[in-house]
């Protein structure tokens, strides 16, 4: 990712564990990854994920534990 990209647009990606990251809208999707919907500057983007990632526990952690932690 380029050093200054705070004007670049990025896009949220998700993987199977429900974490997230951003990654520049102009590569392919890593593999593992999927496109979670959401693109904008990086702080809109790091502003989106702080409010749809409330569990930071990884899905197969909380498929065992059997509950969230909201």
């Amino acid at each position: 990712m380029p050093e200054d990209s705070s004007e670049s647009v990025l896009k949220v990606v998700v993987n199977d564990e429900e974490q997230y990251s951003i990654w520049p809208i102009d590569r392919e999707t890593p593999a593992g990854w999927r496109d979670a919907g959401k693109r904008g500057t990086k702080a809109e983007c790091l502003a989106w994920i702080e409010v749809t990632w409330t569990d930071m526990r990884p899905a197969s952690l909380r498929a065992v534990t059997g509950r969230d932690a909201s």
